[in-house]
């Protein structure tokens, strides 16, 4: 479903990514795992058609990001690490304008429970989000990505701001998602949240990938070691 082959990308002479090569089947959760600056958010965004790759090719259910961007988008619901939403509008009338421009039709009552499910407590649903902390705006946007029932998700640090209880929330969504057939990428330098979300988990370093491993054959004290050992080395 996702496949990113043999993809390059610099700015400025820098390389930022570098011969990146990974797959995401539907159904599995795969975990970039990466400092800041390991070239992460390059990857997603080239994969979103924000950014063409110099080499190589992204693809999402065989469709090129780079030229036909707006078709692969039709298929990503996507969180990032700071959702923006319009403070003037409440909760709910966010969420109802973002379903709106993906054409997705909601009664508020289903609305409501779609924010619910995200982890957004119900006396906040109709409050401003100017009124919102970071963590609750954040349960929006992954409401907002959740309602739209995409094929893809694209994660950029989707626990940041989330107190331990909604990351856990977050982790069980996603895991509801694959379930249901999704494909979910998901960019993170927090590696317990990594180890109990995904399936699989990639560590990428200066915008290489180093090691890639199966979750269920490593432990979350083992994956620190490894990550730090990349890392330090």
């Amino acid at each position: 479903m996702i496949k990113i082959d043999n993809t390059s990308k610099s700015y400025n002479g820098k390389s930022a990514v570098t011969g990146l090569s990974l797959s995401v089947r539907e159904g599995e959760i795969y975990g970039l795992l990466g400092p800041n600056g390991a070239g992460k958010s390059t990857t997603l965004n080239m994969l979103l058609g924000f950014l063409k790759p110099d080499t190589g090719t992204t693809t999402l259910n065989h469709v090129n990001t780079s030229t036909d961007a707006g078709k692969a988008r039709e298929m990503i619901g996507y969180i990032p690490e700071n959702v923006n939403l319009y403070p003037y509008l409440t909760g709910i009338e966010n969420l109802y304008y973002f379903c709106k421009l993906a054409g997705r039709d909601y009664t508020t009552e289903e609305l409501s429970g779609i924010l619910s499910d995200c982890g957004l407590q119900k006396e906040a649903h109709h409050k401003k989000t100017s009124s919102y902390s970071k963590g609750m705006r954040q349960k929006v946007g992954i409401a907002i990505a959740y309602a739209k029932k995409a094929k893809v998700y694209l994660l950029d640090e989707p626990a940041s701001g989330l107190d331990p209880l909604a990351s856990n929330e977050l982790s069980a969504l996603l895991k509801k998602l694959a379930e249901e057939g999704a494909a979910i990428l998901m960019a993170s330098h927090d590696i317990f949240r990594v180890r109990e979300t995904c399936s699989r988990i990639g560590i990428l370093k200066n915008g290489i990938l180093v090691k890639e491993m199966d979750t269920a054959g490593v432990t979350a004290g083992e994956l620190e070691k490894i990550y730090l050992d990349y890392m330090q080395g």
